[in-house]
């Protein structure tokens, strides 16, 4: 035997062992449709995010007309502007002024005392465009915590969000963490009361602008369900942006609870608030309502704990949500659906029998068309497949309904190759060739056409994985891989194992 054919013998031989070890050791992930699961379609408040944006920009303008004497009567937030309103309406010309030259990303309309105010449509797009990528972003880091590696979280319109777990039918649980927005604020408590309206009567002039008010959990006191209602600063000592991990923990009485523990920035600058709070109480807001709002006793940096009348899993689940990461914006559920795992079951039984009677059928003909040839053929395809399975357990590609569709398809263009290419033998043949002279000119000119037809599947099939959506990308995943497969198969391990095979021979069957 050739030093050549040696070295191609041990590289099969390498890529079949390789195979069989990948197959036996790793499982396939299977998407949402094959083995069951949640799909919940949200909603994401943008209109929210930019109202909080002109909250931003107010407090930034305000400080930038009093470091130029400029007094504000009042300022206004509306959906799609600000307006302020100023003391001395001779002095909207200097305001003007200062607006376009700090404030860029804003356009200025004035009228008498008042200027209205907008973000720009660069601006606004920024704003929009930024915020679906940190709530896509946000709740995938989420559900990654949450031990589910093979969702499928993708931006769908301009507002709305994917999320697709296969394996989790708890839909309950899913959405408390998806949906949940986990803003977590720590506030100064400035005073509070178990009944609302005892509260609001200590202030008969109304609340003071820089706090509001928050209700408290539900707890029992001698025997009775009460809510403590607190009055806090608006402004929070720290947020959940400067939180650095969250575990399951106990409180005191053994109750599940939540620890936290911050970065080293609002470690310091937690230390220096709770050191002049002593004696204060620290309100624990998750997503407007207070958790708890122990006394500080001590000065605090780097940790707390949240406690509540949490479950076990609402503790487990509230401490996932605080590692992600609170989203940008409220969000609402808008679709959700449960696909049962029988489902799934039964998609695949109809898929794989689907791909057993295409490839009987498929073997079945090349070897009725082309005797033994057709038989190495089947044998290239069979190499064909288990490569491409083995390719999507190394790269961990979730195996769709789709993406068995794309399978099937590639059972098809599997032995495309082969066809173009035993034909063009045949005709060399015709043309009274010798065997071996056929086989080389046969391959020469056939690889061209297989090479051409393939290169245009693969194009069109990237193009699909990069602008289709979840189904699509399925399908195009599996086909880009098996046609890039084909062309090893179907040129070098069948070129090889015809050559094996005919060895020294003068003569080899081929049908006509």
């Amino acid at each position: 035997m050739k030093l050549d054919a040696k070295i191609k013998l041990l590289v099969i031989f390498l890529v079949l062992a390789g195979s069989i070890y990948i197959m036996m050791t790793k499982s396939p992930k299977l998407g949402l449709d094959l083995q069951g699961g949640v799909s919940i379609t949200l909603k994401v408040d943008i209109d929210k995010v930019i109202k909080d944006q002109y909250l931003n920009v107010a407090k930034d303008i305000e400080k930038k007309f009093k470091e130029n004497n400029i007094e504000l009567l009042s300022s206004k937030s509306e959906n799609d502007s600000l307006k302020i309103v100023l003391l001395d309406p001779t002095k909207i010309d200097k305001a003007k002024e200062i607006l376009k030259k700090e404030f860029p990303q804003l356009t200025v309309e004035s009228s008498e005392d008042t200027l209205t105010v907008k973000f720009t449509d660069w601006e606004l797009n920024r704003i929009k465009t930024q915020t679906m990528k940190q709530a896509v972003e946000t709740l995938r880091n989420r559900i990654d915590q949450f031990g589910t590696l093979s969702a499928n979280i993708a931006q769908k319109g301009k507002d709305r969000v994917l999320v697709e777990i296969p394996g989790v039918i708890d839909l309950e649980r899913a959405k408390a963490i998806i949906g949940k927005t986990a803003q977590l604020e720590l506030k100064e408590v400035v005073d509070s009361a178990y009944s609302k309206e005892e509260l609001l009567k200590k202030y008969p002039n109304g609340i003071p602008e820089d706090l509001e008010l928050l209700e408290g959990q539900e707890e029992i006191v001698n025997g009775q369900s009460v809510k403590e209602w607190f009055l806090v600063k608006k402004t929070p000592v720290i947020t959940g942006a400067m939180l650095k991990d969250a575990r399951t923990a106990l409180d005191q009485g053994g109750n599940p609870a939540v620890n936290f523990e911050l970065t080293s920035e609002g470690a310091e600058i937690f230390g220096e608030a709770t050191q002049k709070m002593i004696g204060k109480r620290l309100a624990i807001v998750l997503d407007g309502k207070v958790m708890s709002a122990p006394v500080i006793r001590s000065r605090i940096t780097s940790s707390g704990q949240i406690t509540g009348r949490f479950t076990t899993e609402e503790a487990n689940d509230l401490a996932v949500v605080l590692r992600a990461g609170a989203l940008p914006a409220p969000v609402s559920i808008v679709e959700e659906s449960v696909i049962g795992p029988t489902l799934g079951k039964e998609s695949i039984d109809k898929t794989l029998m689907a791909g057993i009677v295409s490839f009987t059928l498929v073997g079945l003909f090349m070897i009725y068309r082309y005797a033994l040839s057709g038989f190495i053929a089947v044998i290239a395809l069979i190499f064909n497949l288990m490569l491409l399975w083995v390719t999507m357990l190394l790269f961990d590609i979730t195996l769709t309904l789709p993406g068995i569709a794309g399978i099937i398809l590639n059972i098809g263009m599997g032995v495309d190759g082969n066809v173009v290419i035993f034909e063009r033998i045949k005709e060399e043949l015709h043309k009274g060739k010798t065997l071996r002279v056929a086989l080389e000119e046969g391959f020469k000119r056939g690889f061209r056409a297989v090479f051409d037809s393939h290169i245009t599947v693969i194009i069109a099939a990237l193009a699909l994985l990069e602008f289709g959506n979840a189904p699509l990308k399925g399908f195009a995943a599996t086909l880009s891989l098996g046609t890039f497969i084909n062309l090893f198969t179907a040129v070098f391990l069948t070129k090889m194992m015809l050559d094996f095979t005919i060895g020294g021979r003068k003569y080899f069957k081929y049908a006509i």
